[in-house]
């Protein structure tokens, strides 16, 4: 049964079941999986949630004389592309669904009312929509909340040098899904139900993924799409966008040269590899240096690194690794790029005294005083949309605005 297929996990070459996260939201969108089963999933899934903990875990966390929660990230704590990680607060795990009204449902919550939630009908759903709103600015002041709109659907393609069709459709300020939808379809006018399959597409096949990571991030979306079909949207987005496999290839010729050729740098994809025949390196556009660390070819020629963690896991015997293949390679470069223009804009707000409170990947939160949110918010925006100058050409965009409350 295709339910039995979800529960499978392999860990030493044992098969395992397994039910964790991600188990469970692929069984309770398992046409397989009867309806009391799944509310028996559903209630596990709501028991087994952390967003209860998440609450207490911030008030535990701020200090006494002001509220604040200090220490709660981590410079370039994702090891692979050098992004901050939030630490105790865990600022970048907060589900990124906030309630529409979040001041009127608070006041629902604390007396008692009932309560219709913005993305779903549960008790477990209403308090991860008040996670991000948790976050309150200080008396008299606002949040300034401004992201990046697609930035790694866009820094992908630049990264490419061979993407300019791609690029174009976000300098028209067109919509990506739909642009995408009508080169996949090759229709003039676009379904619902096209542009949905062509989002998944885009989230799920940049980083060289196939049916297995369509397949997936279709559940993710509620879409159930057989394997087949799945294949087959695999190959409308590769032949709607000719870059992407080049890009692949390239990516992994060039680490592997510079795995052979020791001392020497090697470039693709505006990145420079060099192996110093113990670590592979590579720079990215903006100069910054990264490191695949202990790199080496395995027998069956694949190259493995050392895995970065804080620790290895309660049985491990040695020190984790990871392969190095295309599809890591071109996830890393695309991140970490992105880190880098936000790096870029959150030094140049802080030279001009914007007082940026937490960043969460593609995202910047400012505090300002309620009376100068225009002025700080027009500036802001300017700054974000404005690429640094080793990226001239990425057009970028932002989404967001102001509020008293994080959302």
């Amino acid at each position: 049964p295709q339910a039995l297929k979800l529960m499978e996990t392999y860990k030493d070459g044992e098969m395992k079941y397994s039910i964790d996260k991600t188990v469970r939201a692929n069984l309770l969108n398992c046409e397989d999986v009867p309806p009391h089963v799944q509310e028996v999933i559903q209630c596990a899934d709501d028991l087994w949630s952390s967003s209860v903990a998440k609450f207490s875990r911030l008030a535990s966390l701020a200090d006494t004389e002001d509220q604040r929660v200090r220490g709660a990230f981590v410079f370039a704590g994702g090891a692979a592309t050098g992004r901050a990680s939030s630490y105790g607060a865990q600022i970048h795990n907060l589900p990124r669904k906030s309630a529409v009204d979040p001041y009127t449902t608070r006041v629902a919550m604390v007396r008692g009312h009932s309560i219709v939630p913005t993305y779903g009908d549960r008790v477990t759903t209403v308090l991860k929509e008040m996670l991000r709103p948790s976050i309150i600015a200080a008396p008299g002041h606002v949040f300034i909340n401004y992201d990046w709109s697609s930035i790694e659907a866009r820094v992908l393609p630049w990264l490419s040098e061979d993407g300019e069709s791609t690029l174009d459709v976000f300098r028209r300020g067109e919509d990506m899904y739909i642009a995408t939808a009508k080169a996949m379809f090759n229709v003039s006018e676009v379904t619902s139900d096209q542009r949905q399959q062509a989002k998944v597409a885009v989230l799920a096949c940049g980083f060289g993924g196939g049916v297995g990571a369509f397949a997936a991030m279709a559940r993710v979306y509620k879409l159930l799409i057989p394997e087949a079909e799945a294949q087959r949207m695999v190959n409308l987005w590769r032949r709607a966008n000719p870059w992407a496999q080049p890009m692949w290839r390239r990516a992994e010729d060039t680490y592997r040269r510079a795995m052979r050729n020791p001392g020497s740098e090697f470039t693709a994809n505006r990145v420079t590899y060099m192996y110093d025949k113990t670590h592979l390196w590579y720079m990215l556009p903006s100069g910054r240096v990264l490191c695949y660390p202990f790199a080496k070819f395995e027998a069956d020629g694949e190259i493995s690194y050392a895995k970065a963690a804080w620790k290895p896991a309660a049985d491990a015997k040695e020190w984790p690794r990871a392969k190095l293949w295309y599809g890591i390679a071109i996830e890393n470069i695309t991140q970490a790029t992105a880190h880098d223009v936000l790096r870029h804009s959150m030094r140049q707000l802080d030279a001009e005294g914007i007082d940026v409170i937490a960043h969460v990947h593609d995202e910047i939160i400012a505090e300002c005083m309620a009376c100068k949110a225009d002025d700080v918010g027009r500036r802001m925006k300017e700054i974000m949309v404005t690429p640094p100058a080793w990226a001239k050409d990425l057009p970028l965009a932002i989404d967001g605005g102001v509020s008293e409350r994080f959302s």
